[in-house]
């Protein structure tokens, strides 16, 4: 099942390369500014497909024996989000040997995700220490991969900031529910959205190379979700403060050396 999932996801998006639609745009007009956002094939099927996903991953995780009456919705939200992210830059680059293999890579990484997630359904597994690393793993690269991506396409704020809140949003929520073991941190999740909305939004005017940009961001986005992590296992706040410190310290001294 795995392995058909994988291949429909994959040939959803090499089959788009080669069906054209007409281009709808969908707009409104606000007072002194005009919001358009054009809807192509590559649009409908990443949502056609992160809903796949979603519904694919579901059906893996109900396989599991140690599942119970445990609700899934967990298990759905960074299948889809590695879906979606993969189509940007699947979508942005010519059919070459670059996006051949960027769709190799894709592929290996989908599946990963979902073998991890299916062994993160019992925290008592052995290899779930190594699962939930891999998946904290991921959703940050992820998540860094959409920023670049979106800021390469010389997107506007309005489209870039709702996908990078979402997306930012996704990672802390399951990240922070991974490292508790099942606990939903709503709040700390919503302020770390917060603080991340608004250094996007800044970051976004600033002359800077789409890695750099994306790099100010993953450094925040991690080490805010590190702490928010930290704190809520009961770390004194100096204790606490120090990984995600080092964290930020390293990210930033490198964004700016690449610059």
């Amino acid at each position: 099942m795995l392995s058909i999932l994988s291949a429909v996801i994959l040939l959803a998006y090499a089959v788009s390369r080669f069906v054209d639609i007409p281009v709808s745009e969908l707009g409104m007009q606000l007072p002194g500014f005009y919001l358009a956002y054009e809807i192509n094939i590559h649009t409908i099927v990443s949502v056609l497909v992160a809903g796949l996903t979603a519904a694919g991953a579901d059906m893996l995780v109900l396989e599991h024996p140690a599942l119970g009456k445990k609700r899934t919705v967990e298990h759905w939200l960074l299948p889809a989000l590695t879906a979606l992210t993969l189509g940007v830059p699947l979508n942005q680059l010519p059919v070459s040997l670059e996006w051949l293999v960027s769709f190799v890579i894709g592929g290996i990484i989908l599946m990963l995700v979902l073998v991890a997630e299916y062994i993160a359904v019992d925290p008592g597994d052995e290899r779930f220490p190594i699962a939930s690393a891999g998946l904290t793993a991921v959703s940050y690269a992820l998540f860094l991969i959409l920023a670049i991506s979106l800021q390469s396409a010389g997107l506007r704020l309005y489209l870039i900031l709702p996908a990078l809140v979402l997306a930012a949003a996704l990672v802390c929520l399951r990240t922070l529910h991974l490292r508790l073991k099942g606990q939903w941190l709503y709040l700390n999740t919503f302020v770390v959205t917060l603080i991340l909305t608004g250094i996007i939004a800044a970051l976004h005017y600033w002359p800077l190379t789409p890695i750099t940009f994306g790099l100010l961001i993953l450094g925040p986005a991690y080490s805010l979700t590190s702490l928010m992590g930290a704190l809520s296992e009961g770390q004194h706040l100096r204790r606490a403060l120090i990984e995600p410190g080092v964290v930020l310290l390293v990210v930033s001294v490198t964004a700016i050396w690449i610059r």
